[in-house]
């Protein structure tokens, strides 16, 4: 399978089933073009694995969801979740670690921490979003009093 351009309005669909690779480039970065033929390579082998890729010059919303400051970055979702993503160009060997890793995931244990996770990061939220307690002053901000 050759890989795909991923953009905002088809993202999520994209990422919710199976193992997928997003690969965030610029036409004008070369360690991205650098990396293309590799992922190229890797999508045709590996026909199960969906793989996309974010210009970030075009989908710039997108990038900035994933907070890419550097490029490429590669993300690699499994089932819906985000299970790795890091900057930089991986030489091929590296890169088929990487999927050999994703698919060896215990996705039981991934789906029970990634509901943990996003449980705390729901309750920090909420923490910070309910009104200062008497005598307790929440941050610092004057107007939290």
């Amino acid at each position: 399978m050759s890989t795909q351009a991923l953009t905002l309005e088809t993202h999520d669909e994209t990422v919710k089933d199976g193992i997928v690779l997003i690969d965030f480039w610029a036409d004008w970065c070369g360690p991205c073009k650098q990396f293309a033929p590799v992922f190229e390579q890797a999508s045709t082998q590996h026909e199960d694995i969906t793989f996309t890729k974010v210009d970030t010059e075009d989908q710039q919303v997108l990038a900035a969801r994933y907070g890419i400051t550097s490029i490429p970055t590669l993300v690699a979702y499994r089932d819906g979740i985000p299970v790795f993503g890091q900057p930089g160009a991986l030489p091929g060997p590296a890169l088929e670690q990487l999927i050999e890793q994703v698919r060896a995931l215990d996705m039981d244990q991934v789906k029970e921490q990634y509901a943990q996770a996003l449980a705390a990061e729901q309750a920090k939220q909420q923490a910070q979003q309910q009104p200062a307690r008497e005598g307790v002053r929440a941050g610092t901000d004057p107007a939290a009093f």
